[in-house]
């Protein structure tokens, strides 16, 4: 019995120390040996391909208009730049707002389906030879365009994946969800130094139209799917840093709640629709980057955290060594600092110490819910979107 509980508790703690820190040193460890013996790519000459941004928007009349005029001033040609706004099931008046900008298309019905319906919808409209995908309460810096399609002028690239950075009040990084924002920015730039993104972020990303695949309507996380499809049809998805969305932290942490578990509950979803993404043998490259960053952190690193918790528990109680018994003391104070940020943010008061393990306990409980929506068939497509900050 003894014997088990060890096993499971270094086994639990491997995994966690592995998904949360670990992959992120033998990440920086792989890029630094593929330096090495790569060298530096000669500079090509900018590319000016014909581009479609598409938007769909779902409600924002409150944000539309400043959307539109934030879209209107990208730095790239008019001429070479068709901007595709999609209001399904819109009911304030956003398509209204929208259709005083002759400059925009308009594509609008009365029945909603999902953001997945109407970007299906939007592309049989696309002829371009990059699409860019953007959410319509983000906005996009003025050079973000020219800086996603730079990437295609190489020929093995066939999406790109733009940074999402939450932004406070006069301009600074918010709270902690920032911070985490921070944290997978630095991944998502060494997953691509070592081959590709894995798992590209709605707010801003790109592929090249002749590789998007039509998504099932009822897929939750469109995003996902489509970049690594890209991946999956033998082609790297490249991250542009500076192509980046602005988006307001969430308004609560209640909405940021819903916006969690809604996102656990279509990573699962995505997993089984991308299961031939888990044979390393056929997309090695791949298959380590998606699995170590994506997998682990909706599979086995919060059930990991629940039985390192619960094996050193069982062990201190066996008479465990001094390790073990400053081990779990050490956890207990984590999951206590972690109820005192949650009490916090209940009130709408937020100390970055006792928040980040609050948000660290946070996502994975989220991950639990969103298991157990997914496997209860509960989570639509079509959904009420979580609101944000002013």
């Amino acid at each position: 019995m003894l014997l088990l509980l060890y096993t499971i508790f270094f086994a639990s703690l491997f995994i966690v120390s592995y998904n949360y820190a670990g992959y992120g040193i033998l990440l920086y460890l792989l890029v630094a040996v593929k330096r090495l013996f790569n060298k530096k790519q000669p500079l090509v000459a900018p590319i000016e391909p014909t581009v479609s941004l598409v938007i769909a928007a779902y409600n924002e009349a409150g944000f539309i208009e400043q959307k539109i005029l934030n879209t209107l001033e990208l730095d790239y040609p008019a001429e070479k730049l068709e901007i595709i706004f999609v209001t399904d099931g819109s009911s304030d008046g956003t398509p209204e707002i929208i259709s005083r900008y002759p400059q925009v298309k308009l594509l609008h019905q009365p029945g909603r389906h999902g953001k997945t319906a109407a970007i299906n919808r939007a592309m049989k409209q696309v002829n371009s030879e990059i699409v860019v995908f953007c959410d319509a309460n983000t906005l996009l810096n003025k050079e973000a365009i020219r800086n996603i399609v730079k990437h295609y002028a190489d020929e093995n690239t066939g999406g790109v994946a733009g940074e999402k950075k939450v932004i406070g009040k006069a301009g600074e990084a918010a709270s902690t969800e920032g911070v985490y924002w921070k944290y997978e920015s630095l991944l998502k730039r060494m997953d691509a130094s070592l081959y590709t993104v894995v798992g590209a972020a709605g707010e801003l990303f790109s592929v090249r139209t002749a590789l998007y695949q039509p998504v099932e309507e009822s897929v939750v996380l469109d995003d996902f799917v489509i970049s690594l499809r890209v991946n999956m049809a033998g082609y790297r998805v490249a991250y542009a840093p500076d192509a980046y969305a602005m988006e307001a932290p969430s308004f609560s942490i209640t909405e940021e709640h819903k916006r969690k578990v809604r996102i656990c509950a279509g990573g699962f979803q995505a997993m089984g629709i991308l299961l031939p993404l888990l044979n390393i043998f056929r997309y090695p490259v791949v298959s380590f980057l998606y699995i170590s960053h994506r997998v682990l952190r909706w599979t086995l690193s919060p059930l990991s955290l629940a039985l390192l918790l619960l094996s050193n528990l069982l062990i201190v109680l066996n008479g465990g060594a001094v390790f073990y018994q400053l081990f779990l003391a050490a956890q207990l104070a984590a999951y206590a600092a972690a109820f005192a940020g949650y009490r916090q943010a209940k009130r709408e008061r937020r100390s970055k110490w006792l928040f980040i393990p609050f948000y660290f306990v946070f996502m994975n409980i989220s991950v639990y819910e969103g298991f157990i929506r997914f496997i209860g068939g509960k989570q639509s497509a079509a959904w009420e979107k979580a609101r944000r900050a002013a």
